[in-house]
């Protein structure tokens, strides 16, 4: 097991900085606190060493002194998850943040991505040429964390999720070795990186397949008084049970954002929000959300053609860095009138306006997959059901991070067993048992071969049985 110690002396990390083509940065050196801050404000821990790689080569190097030196290993891609295992205390922090090569082939309609991109920056790219990849709904989280545990945006119900989409990897195991792995090639270590998380290496490269849409989509937001709540949360589960693949739709309890097309009056108060996209033709999108936007008394309805670029960034401000974060969640089928019942009375207690409810949208494409095909297994579930407070105040940690799990523990009864992995906080080894259910077993053995001293433990972590 690794441990909390720093670099065995200078000497070592000068002879790391001769073969490093990135940059090193030590607690007394600048750019050091801005590279140890990530996206959840709750994490603030200080490594000794933060090696912030320019590219393949780097990694390896940094992997092989983490290794001889005892340190404890975090790394760093996005930075944007609630867990917060991007960073360590007292260890080395392998940064792939400048890593941010995308290259496009319209012809083959693939993409190659470099571990320090985020999906603006992916997108970006690839509509360029008029394709994009299914991945995310917040523009700032990096692609390889979300791909690595499975990854769903609006596109997924279409084309499934991100991992589905995943052709190949470049991978750094815990040795030192870089290995390529697809369906063809290292198929094992391919099967337990699509939803294995950063468990068995650091990934250098990820190939994804892409289709044709945009530049436009139909989408956007409508808002709802909250008092329809009850109402508006049955007739979602009764729409989306019939709805086509191209169509997403989330359902959430949030604020009224202090926009214009927001009555003053209701700014920062609790609505409903229902947040689509219909990603065929827009004149057919149009007829298949005409019940949504017809339903009920709106306080706004936003719907309508929008660059896919802008539907990626609609919760881009709400979400931005430096909020405390924890996140709740759990796997649902459509919630009975009774779980509508409690979900309606526990949003008349969220602890801050910034905290949120949301059902996100899954099934279509992605349960057509079978759940042993790869890492990520739970293909079936008709949405998951997230409680995300957010708040600035540390004093209101305890009650913020009490709201979301007593409420989780309302709706347990009517929630299965799993959960994704890229919605855990810090939860324990069972939690991650239950993200991976019957696949957990399998993931043990390929963390056995790849990573048996368990190198790569600051993550949801999945340990060897041989440690």
């Amino acid at each position: 097991m690794a441990v909390h110690v720093p670099p065995a002396d200078d000497n070592a990390v000068n002879d790391l900085q001769e073969q490093f083509r990135g940059t090193l940065l030590g607690p007394n050196d600048d750019g050091y606190d801005e590279a140890r801050t990530i996206w959840n404000a709750m994490i603030d821990r200080e490594p000794a060493l933060i090696a912030q790689c320019a590219g393949v080569t780097d990694v390896i190097a940094a992997v092989n002194f983490a290794t001889e030196h005892g340190l404890i290993l975090a790394v760093k891609g996005g930075g944007h998850n609630a867990a917060g295992n991007a960073i360590c205390d007292g260890g080395l922090v392998i940064d792939l943040s400048q890593m941010k090569s995308v290259r496009v082939e319209p012809p083959a309609q693939t993409v190659q991505v470099e571990p320090g991109v985020l999906l603006g920056e992916l997108d970006h790219e690839t509509q360029a040429f008029g394709l994009v990849t299914p991945a995310g709904v917040v523009s700032t989280t990096g692609v390889a964390g979300l791909t690595l545990g499975g990854g769903w945006g609006w596109l997924s119900r279409s084309y499934g999720l991100t991992i589905d989409n995943l052709r190949s990897v470049d991978v750094v195991t815990a040795d030192g070795e870089l290995l390529h792995a697809s369906e063809d090639e290292n198929a094992e270590l391919f099967w337990g990186i699509r939803g294995g998380g950063g468990n068995f290496g650091i990934v250098t490269s990820f190939e994804f397949d892409c289709y044709e849409v945009g530049p436009e989509v139909l989408g956007g937001p409508i808002f709802y008084p909250f008092e329809d709540a009850t109402d508006l949360l049955r007739f979602h589960r009764e729409f989306t049970s019939e709805a086509p693949d191209e169509l997403c739709c989330y359902a959430a309890i949030t604020a009224a954002p202090p926009e214009p097309f927001i009555p003053e009056k209701l700014h920062g108060t609790t609505v409903v929000a229902f947040i689509m996209c219909y990603s065929g033709p827009i004149e057919e999108g149009e007829q298949v959300v005409e019940p949504l936007r017809e339903f009920g008394d709106p306080i706004a309805d936003l719907v309508g053609p929008m660059p896919f670029t802008g539907l990626q960034q609609l919760f881009d401000e709400d979400l931005k860095a430096g909020a405390r974060n924890y996140w709740k969640s759990q796997m649902v089928e459509p919630l009975p009138d009774e779980a509508i019942d409690i979900v309606v009375d526990w949003a008349k207690t969220r602890p801050t306006p910034s905290s949120d409810i949301v059902l996100e949208h899954l099934g279509g494409a992605i349960a057509r997959v079978a759940p042993d095909a790869t890492a990520y297994r739970h293909r079936d579930a008709a949405f998951s059901f997230n409680v995300f407070p957010r708040w600035t105040d540390p004093e209101k940690d305890d009650a913020c991070i009490s709201w979301a799990q007593e409420f989780i523990d309302a709706i347990a009864p009517f929630a299965s067993a799993g959960v994704a992995v890229n919605f855990l906080s810090q939860e324990g080894d069972e939690r991650v048992k239950a993200a991976y259910g019957a696949n957990y077993e399998r993931l043990v053995t390929l963390k056995n071969k790849y990573d048996p001293e368990n190198l790569f433990q600051m993550n949801q972590n999945i340990e060897p049985s041989v440690h």
